[in-house]
């Protein structure tokens, strides 16, 4: 299996400063800063967090897949929204949990098989499995 990366550089001091991301495949890039990951939403920019939301969301829609798939299932579609939370705990800012919001399209599947298939993945998808550290909670429905 191939190693993936990304890269940033941070400029300045925390409040001031300021940041630029990149993925190695060159699919994205973009700033981040103090005000974009501490601050209301709608500061341009984005930051740790929604970067980890957004590679959750897409390993868990392509692992759901996989195995709705290999039990005879195919979706039709697999659309994931990831909420990743950041608060400031006694050790400092933290990641504290993370919510998975799923909703698929999949003939002819019974509801209890797709929820167990989606249960079934929160636990075992690899992005799942990096964050355990993290409360995962999920939320699953057929369309």
């Amino acid at each position: 299996m191939p190693a993936r990366s990304g890269t940033a550089e941070w400029k300045g001091d925390l409040e001031a400063g300021s940041g630029q991301f990149s993925l190695g495949s060159g699919a994205c890039e973009g700033s981040y800063s103090y005000k974009s990951r501490f601050k209301d939403e709608g500061v341009p920019g984005s930051n740790p967090e929604e970067l980890i939301a957004a590679a959750h969301a897409s390993c868990f829609s392509m692992a759901l897949a996989n195995a709705l798939a290999a039990g005879g299932h195919r979706p039709e579609s697999i659309r994931t929204t990831a909420v990743v939370h950041l608060a400031v705990t006694e050790d400092g800012p933290t990641i504290t949990r993370i919510e998975l919001s799923c909703e698929g399209k999949v003939p002819g599947i019974a509801a209890e098989a797709f929820l167990q298939a989606a249960e079934e993945t929160k636990v075992g998808c690899p992005v799942s499995r990096a964050l355990s550290a993290v409360p995962i909670n999920l939320e699953a429905r057929l369309l």
